[in-house]
């Protein structure tokens, strides 16, 4: 009974995800599964994108923000430019009003590109010509940071649980086991 509950939400919730539609207000755009496009001339207010990429030809006169997608930056984005899990890359001359902010994902900026505030780049890798112009503050934390405590915490649990077993296993070696039925 508890499995058929289940099946039946789990459908439910993969219907409405796939019916989902864009949904766009005073020049927003903001899109699940379905990648957002500026062509060249055109401009979009803010583009907001879930699981899919935004190619920026034109102009975004506000923020993009992608989650668990890349960001392809030819033309103009007057705020700032945001991105979890997934890539950034700015072409060549480029201009990013105020912060490009990244997490978990490798930035490539082109030649010329101008950043107006801060460019941090979280758990990711930054590849940047000289000819880049930030003007705030390049924040840079690899991911090895994180990594490296994490892999240290979890050589110590497995020494722990392998002395563990090893003396349960001298304690309990001397009796012999009862047989299967």
């Amino acid at each position: 009974m508890k499995i058929l509950r289940l099946l039946a939400l789990s459908l439910l919730v993969a219907g409405v995800v796939l019916t989902a539609t864009p949904a766009r207000a005073d020049g927003d755009a903001v899109h699940f599964f379905s990648n957002i496009h500026v062509s060249e001339g055109s401009t979009v207010h803010d583009a907001v994108c879930f699981f899919c990429n935004v190619d920026l030809d034109g102009e975004a006169q506000g923020d993009v923000v992608v989650f668990f997608g890349n960001v392809e930056i030819a033309g103009h984005a007057d705020r700032d430019v945001v991105n979890f899990f997934g890539g950034v890359s700015a072409g060549d001359n480029t201009h990013i009003g105020k912060n490009l902010v990244s997490f978990f994902s490798l930035i490539h900026l082109g030649e010329d590109v101008t950043i107006g505030k801060d460019l941090v780049s979280m758990f990711g890798v930054v590849e940047a010509p000289e000819s880049v112009s930030v003007g705030g503050d390049r924040v840079s934390m690899p991911f090895m940071i994180v990594l490296a405590p994490l892999m240290l915490i979890g050589l110590m649990v497995t020494l722990v649980v392998r002395a563990v077993r090893e003396r349960r296993r001298r304690f309990y070696y001397p009796y012999p086991f009862p047989p299967r039925p």
